[in-house]
């Protein structure tokens, strides 16, 4: 979390949390809200929505809790008369302008781009698609960098559980099987769950699987290569062919390593009656969206 983002949730007098949980990163690592011995007591009034109770009380003991999903809330919320009703819409199409900033990403590095190939599935995805994903840094492309209108889904894991996103991509293919349903997956994180291609086939469930492989366990290099740079230790990865493995699934299956080429892979990919595997070869030393390891090197730990 961005230090004028904690310092302005930190002096906000009010607080809604909308279908979110008070994990770690919600909570700056439980030094917000009040969710842990870290936190400063505020005085903030806490509003907490979400559509599962069991949410309620886990870390923070909000003020006021609506069981509601975010869709049915925010449709409630847009219907209620604000005090201020004019400047109250202003800074809320400020915000919205500030989050679309958000979207923008550097050049990455390597021949495939994930962030050109995210921009193209956000103009052609149907409105309806659900996506899932595993753990990783991978998982932002999916997770931020994705838009998610009314009608479509994200299905995301919790508490770091990489291998998640291929058997929820099976798993929502079986209870919608008229939905075009893709997997976003890091090499490493498949491999925790590869042998669930073998459901989709027993099943006929069968989603499209996007593999970003950078021969790494990404998220575990970035922390080396800022707290330690230049040791790396034990998250390099030799993988394994990941469009034979497929194939011999019955998949449609390609390998993908230039921006250009991702686009009619995909088209063929959603054409596909078999599911489809599309293996991304991004570089190793893009460790996140908006970092890489000469600039982790640089980093003070």
């Amino acid at each position: 979390m961005p230090a004028v983002v904690r310092q302005t949730l930190a002096e906000a007098d009010v607080v809604v949390v909308l279908n979110a949980r008070f994990g770690q990163m919600a909570t700056h690592a439980y030094t917000l809200f009040g969710a842990g011995p870290l936190s400063l007591p505020t005085g903030q009034t806490i509003v907490h929505v979400h559509a599962s109770d069991a949410e309620f009380g886990k870390v923070v003991d909000a003020d006021l809790t609506v069981h509601a999903g975010p869709n049915r809330m925010a449709a409630a919320l847009a219907e209620v008369e604000v005090e201020g009703h004019a400047r109250w819409t202003r800074w809320c199409a400020d915000r919205r302008a500030a989050f679309l900033d958000t979207l923008d990403y550097p050049p990455q590095l390597g021949d495939l781009d994930m962030g050109d190939v995210v921009a193209w599935l956000r103009e052609n995805l149907p409105d309806d698609v659900i996506v899932t994903a595993g753990a990783g840094n991978f998982s932002v492309w999916a997770d931020k960098f994705l838009l998610y209108g009314e009608r479509a889904r994200l299905l995301a894991s919790q508490n770091g559980t990489m291998g998640y996103g291929l058997p929820a991509a099976v798993a929502a293919k079986l209870v919608e099987p008229d939905r075009t349903v893709v997997c976003f997956a890091g090499d490493g994180d498949l491999q925790m769950n590869l042998q669930e291609l073998g459901t989709g086939l027993q099943e006929d469930a069968r989603p499209i699987v996007l593999v970003v492989d950078n021969g790494s366990y990404g998220t575990i290099r970035m922390h080396q290569e800022l707290h330690h740079p230049g040791r790396v230790v034990g998250t390099d990865i030799v993988n394994p062919d990941f469009v034979a493995i497929a194939g011999a699934y019955g998949m449609h299956a390609e390998q993908v390593l230039a921006t250009a080429d991702f686009g009619p892979a995909f088209d063929r990919a959603l054409a596909s009656s078999t599911g489809a595997l599309l293996h991304l070869v991004v570089a190793t030393d893009q460790l996140t969206p908006r970092l890489t390891v000469e600039q982790a090197r640089r980093t003070d730990g």
